[in-house]
């Protein structure tokens, strides 16, 4: 029994069928990996069993590794994410200029998963700001399942084309991993939120609020991927439900290119203010 597992490895497996399974693990692609062990079992029926032990003692040892490299790393470690920039310039019949940009990091950890973005949107037309939009959000989650997880999200918004100077937002609740295979994910959160808004007609507005959010993230090839956030903070009197539709193509290496749709609705703006604002982005991304 106990020399079961080194006969496998050392099962007679053809010379191109091995090399070939040898190239996929060196590359370390893990679904290159399972492509080239299907086919590579297919081909060496004989040696199924032998291939099939090399391909899984190749994932237990990446896994293994990277649960060590979790434990082991430092607050300041394991932090990925992205910064984008975007904007335009148009002289001769008129003068506008529009510059957007943000900065969003991401630290996963075994249990915890943290969350920062920093955004901002700047437009002048003729000499006058026509947009000017800032936002800093935090989300902690603690995972205490495979898909399950309670978390804690911080916002600041300031948007006075939207009519309100301030917004403070804070909330605790549920999220849940709905989708979680390779290239497809969606993430979605409840909970109870509370929201302060100073608005541009000098109300200050307090409350309790429900906040419900959707993260949908879809790789549809190794270069193109394509992604739906949403979220909505619903209460006793404004209500805002907001919505970013992108699609982001690889260039060279970590840069990208992104094109992206926003919609921000609130149902009860100050006077002289519309409900929806809307807003169109190409930016480039770079990402770390």
């Amino acid at each position: 029994m106990l020399l079961s597992p080194l006969l496998l490895a050392n099962a007679d497996i053809p010379g191109p069928v091995k090399a070939m399974l040898d190239a996929a693990i060196a590359a370390g692609n893990p679904s290159e990996v399972a492509i080239v062990e299907k086919y590579a079992r297919s081909a060496a029926p004989d040696s199924a069993d032998a291939i099939s032990h090399i391909a899984n003692s190749w994932r237990t040892e990446r896994e293994n590794a990277r649960l060590a490299k979790l434990r082991a790393a430092g607050p300041w470690e394991l932090w990925t994410g992205n910064a984008e920039v975007g904007g335009y310039l148009t002289t001769g019949n008129t003068d506008n200029i529009g510059v957007s940009g943000a900065l969003n990091l991401q630290r996963e950890t075994l249990r915890w998963r943290h969350k920062l973005r920093l955004a901002a949107d700047y437009q002048e037309s003729l000499g006058l700001v026509s947009r000017e939009h800032y936002l800093a959000a935090y989300e902690p989650n603690f995972k205490f399942s495979p898909r399950g997880y309670v978390y804690g999200a911080a916002q600041y918004e300031s948007d006075r084309f939207l009519g309100y100077y301030d917004r403070y937002s804070a909330s605790l609740g549920a999220g849940y991993n709905a989708i979680k295979q390779d290239g497809v994910t969606l993430d979605v959160e409840l909970g109870p939120a509370f929201r302060h808004t100073e608005f541009t007609d000098s109300t200050i507005e307090s409350s309790m609020a429900a906040r419900g959010s959707l993260d949908f993230d879809l790789k549809l090839s190794n270069a193109v991927s394509f992604s739906q956030d949403a979220s909505a903070y619903v209460q006793r009197a404004n209500s805002t439900v907001s919505s970013t539709t992108a699609l982001n193509a690889k260039l060279i290496g970590p840069l990208a290119a992104k094109l992206s749709y926003s919609v921000q609705y609130e149902s009860m703006p100050p006077i002289g203010r519309v409900s929806t604002d809307t807003t169109s982005r190409a930016a480039l991304v770079y990402s770390f």
